[in-house]
């Protein structure tokens, strides 16, 4: 059996998502190139310059070298990011972000746009939370 899902925005067929073909689905696909904790983070890096390797480490310290070095070649292979070697001594390597790449910078505006908007409304949240404890504490009341 094939079970297939649909979201209210896509009107077709062919857009749907089929668990038996990813390739279908607009969503896990998009999910699939730029998901992850790091890849839109080394993406909206590359979008303002050309960097190397270590600069890329400095600017993100809480990533490993391994987990650097795969993000960097996914996105590679994915057509985001140009690897570009010289042939020197010591080796120089420098990553960019291909015109490929940059189309999806408005995405992750719009991703950062409503992540601030969601962490503002759970500071918020958060914050009146905070207050209701600290009210029934002080009435010495278990919450």
């Amino acid at each position: 059996m094939i079970v297939t899902y649909q979201c209210d925005m896509m009107q077709s067929e062919e857009n749907c998502c089929n668990i038996h073909n990813h390739c279908n689905c607009p969503i896990e696909a998009t999910l699939n190139v730029i998901g992850g904790k790091w890849k839109p983070m080394i993406l909206c890096l590359l979008a303002g310059e050309t960097l190397r390797y270590n600069k890329i480490q400095q600017l993100i310290p809480e990533i490993s070298p391994k987990m650097l070095t795969k993000q960097l070649r996914e996105l590679e292979d994915d057509g985001l990011v140009l690897r570009k070697m010289y042939p020197q001594i010591p080796p120089k390597v420098e990553y960019s972000i291909t015109d490929f790449g940059r189309t999806v910078i408005p995405v992750l505006k719009t991703l950062l746009e409503w992540g601030s908007q969601y962490l503002d409304k759970k500071c918020i949240v958060t914050m009146e939370t905070e207050k209701k404890v600290n009210k029934w504490n002080l009435y010495g009341k278990d919450i």
